[in-house]
């Protein structure tokens, strides 16, 4: 797609071109990055719970939740990823950088794992395991 500010890349907006390049991001954490793929499939494991027994609130709610906390991952690797690239050298000033962003993560990171784990105490009630 086009760069509006810099002029660069290929002209016009092809929405199917845009799906195939978040596909492609996204296939590309999940294979190279074990914290985001671990994350999705926990969220997945209960979030398919959740929808076959149509608890939809519980599920919209871990949905977002997971949305949240891989797009703060994303956004943390790509920063780092930007980082190691401008420079491989020990940086008072990228580790800052590097920092903040894992800080700005681990706060998501943080609030996905407490609505994950109420929501998997609510299947675990939901299976009668837990009274």
């Amino acid at each position: 797609m086009r760069n509006k500010f810099l002029g660069t890349g290929e002209t016009g907006f092809h929405p199917l071109r845009k799906i195939r390049v978040v596909l492609s991001g996204l296939k590309y954490a999940v294979r190279y990055d074990f914290s985001v793929t671990y994350k999705l499939m926990l969220s997945a494991v209960v979030l398919s719970i959740f929808f076959f027994f149509r608890k939809w609130i519980d599920f919209l709610l871990l949905a977002a939740a997971t949305a949240m906390m891989l797009q703060a991952e994303l956004f943390n690797s790509a920063i780092e990823a930007v980082c190691d690239f401008i420079t491989t050298e020990k940086s008072r000033r990228v580790k800052v950088i590097k920092d903040i962003s894992a800080a700005a993560a681990g706060i998501c990171i943080l609030l996905w794992g407490i609505i994950l784990a109420i929501e998997t105490y609510q299947v675990l009630r939901l299976f009668s395991i837990l009274h």
